[in-house]
């Protein structure tokens, strides 16, 4: 047991001092405000405040954790050892920095609660935040700052225990268009054809066809490649379905698809399944409700996991409203433009409502990359792209965290522009379960 002594105790300090000690770093600890019981405790213990108490870990605190509201923060990054670090503290320190304020203002995502210009489909830009601006995005701070905060607490007190932690990989499959030809009706199968008559594309006209007479496999159906790979590995998987209402950004087929529900039920059978709360969501929670209810339909059972379509995600009314749905996971902690760590963490964690100032019981999963993010965003590539990748994968093995990938079945066709990627997934499996 580890006791850790502050001079108050608020929501802030208990959120994050559970997020480092017992979520990252598997211990338990007691928090405290007593000096005299923590001044004669004789096991392992650390103190979270001004000054030092007696001989223990210690630990100088800044603001943060003693406000609450939000306010611009005086940012400003140094290095120590090759890591990253802000909220300076100096030398009296066991740390030369607050690593419970710094960590706790990344995972809070503090920085997207201030005033910031939003991108064309209303999310935070990756660019505009301070892990990119600093050079850090694709490393796990917090996960290597807990590591570090683990090695001192040994070195004071050999005798506390700590469990091994180990690595997780998750893959994660947003279904946005579960077929390509197939399931589409009669209006928009037509609008297909026209379409691709138009611009003179007479090879995905026969394609359409041989598909639709079947002839050919559509070529989104990767299913039993993907179900093959997960039975070789052996490792867990997630697909997100897209049920919203047809529109711009939403395409997916009607849940009134008999083979679309069989599609959803087969894969269930070897796999978790989510919602994909669609791009019109957004701004109607009676959509989310409905969409949420056509999955739950189907499975017949509760749907509990989601991500965002198009990662939509705003701080914090998205996970308000997951919440209220009684959504219990939500995988959309991650940038569709860069990859890396949004929150720079690499393990699930809770919810903090910075408007409420309260924890939740939402669980954030962060992912770390996503396909189109590596072709479309940073144009990186099928043999780049798997370097990437392993690094990334590098980074969250080095701290015991859990890798989450965000892959889509279109991608993994090896066809057209996606020729060469059907490897990397592969590559990225073998790399990550290893």
């Amino acid at each position: 047991m580890l006791v850790v002594y502050t001079h108050k105790i608020t929501h802030r300090n208990k959120y994050i001092f559970n997020l480092m000690f017992k979520d990252i770093l598997g211990i338990d600890f007691k928090l405290t405000t007593d000096v005299e019981e923590f001044k004669y405790y004789q096991g392992a213990k650390l103190s979270y405040t001004h000054n030092l108490i007696s001989n223990e870990l210690f630990f100088i605190s800044r603001s943060l954790l003693f406000e609450s509201g939000i306010t611009e923060q005086n940012i400003s990054v140094f290095e120590n050892n090759y890591n990253p670090m802000f909220f300076a503290t100096g030398k009296a320190s066991a740390m030369p920095f607050d690593v419970f304020a710094a960590s706790f203002y990344l995972v809070s995502r503090y920085e997207e609660y201030l005033p910031h210009i939003r991108d064309e489909h209303d999310r935070f830009d990756a660019k505009d935040s301070l892990a990119f601006i600093a050079g850090f995005l694709e490393k796990p701070l917090v996960n290597i700052w807990a590591i570090q905060l683990k090695q001192l607490i040994k070195e004071k007190y050999p005798s506390l225990v700590f469990p091994k932690i180990k690595f997780e990989f998750i893959s994660t499959l947003d279904i946005d268009n579960a077929y390509a030809y197939r399931e589409k009706g009669f209006t928009r199968s037509l609008g297909g054809y026209l379409k691709s008559l138009s611009i003179g594309n007479f090879s995905e006209v026969t394609e359409r066809t041989r598909v639709l007479l079947g002839l050919e496999k559509d070529p989104y159906d990767t299913y039993d490649f993907q179900l093959e790979m997960l039975k070789k590995y052996k490792f867990k998987s997630i697909y997100f379905f897209l049920l919203g209402d047809y529109g711009p950004n939403d395409k997916n087929l009607p849940i009134e698809s008999i083979k679309f529900q069989s599609l959803i039920k087969m894969l269930a059978d070897y796999a978790q399944v989510g919602i994909h709360p669609s791009y019109g969501s957004n701004n109607s929670k009676q959509q989310l409700k409905k969409e949420i209810g056509r999955l739950s339909h189907v499975l017949h059972r509760d749907v509990t996991q989601s991500r965002q379509h198009f990662l939509k995600l705003r701080m914090p009314d998205t996970y308000r409203n997951l919440i209220e749905f009684d959504i219990t996971d939500d995988y959309t902690m991650g940038y569709a433009t860069q990859v890396g760590f949004r929150a720079s963490i690499c393990t699930p964690f809770n919810f903090y409502d910075l408007d409420t100032e309260t924890e939740t019981k939402l669980k954030i999963h962060p992912f770390a990359m996503m396909e189109g993010t590596l072709k479309y965003r940073m144009k990186i590539h099928p043999k780049d792209a798997i370097v990437k990748i392993k690094q990334l994968i590098d980074e969250v093995k080095a701290v015991d965290g859990v890798f989450i990938s965000l892959w889509h079945n279109d991608t993994v066709n090896n066809r057209k522009i996606w020729r060469g990627w059907k490897t990397v997934y592969e590559d990225m499996v073998i790399y990550a379960t290893q």
